[in-house]
């Protein structure tokens, strides 16, 4: 899919049904104007004047983003976790593990905001957060989902590696 280049914020307007059609877009942002907040993995943006190669790197990454469906993990009050075109509902302390890991997705989260995001009152043993942790991966495997443990860090959540999503039903 082609990446479209839009000058922000004169032509916000076309980014707006760009963004509803999910078309891949690189913002050029004039030398005055601030940036949007970009959440989509669709959108990217560029200070001019920019270098070419700037440029083009960043189309790259958004062709990339594309061709990979450019998802990102969503997680309702609910507890429903979706993924692309599939959904898994958590059990509340999954929920509770899945808010931080999605806020982060694709970074580390460290194991003592895990356990203070799912027991707020008080830490749960070492032990609990493993069994939690190992159960939420079990459930969103069949999303093509999965949680990296990062020695000595934490826990990453990323689309899972190609060949592996839905392995575990």
């Amino acid at each position: 899919m082609d990446v479209v280049l839009v000058r922000w914020p004169e032509e916000s307007e076309h980014l707006t049904e760009l963004r509803a059609a999910g078309v891949p877009r690189l913002l050029l942002v004039g030398p005055a104007s601030a940036p949007p907040a970009a959440t989509d993995p669709l959108e990217d943006w560029v200070r001019l004047p920019a270098e070419d190669r700037d440029v083009r790197a960043r189309v790259a990454t958004l062709e990339a983003r594309a061709a990979a469906g450019g998802a990102l993990p969503s997680l309702d009050d609910d507890g429903l976790l979706r993924y692309r075109d599939r959904w898994v509902s958590l059990s509340p302390v999954e929920r509770l593990l899945a808010v931080a890991l999605v806020e982060r997705y694709g970074a580390v989260v460290g194991r003592e905001a895990l356990s203070r995001q799912a027991w707020p009152d008080g830490a749960p043993t070492r032990n609990a957060l493993d069994v939690h942790i190992l159960r939420l991966r079990r459930r969103i495997a069949e999303l093509g989902l999965e949680i990296r443990t990062v020695r000595s860090r934490g826990y990453l959540l990323q689309a899972a590696a190609t060949g592996r999503a839905g392995l575990a039903s």
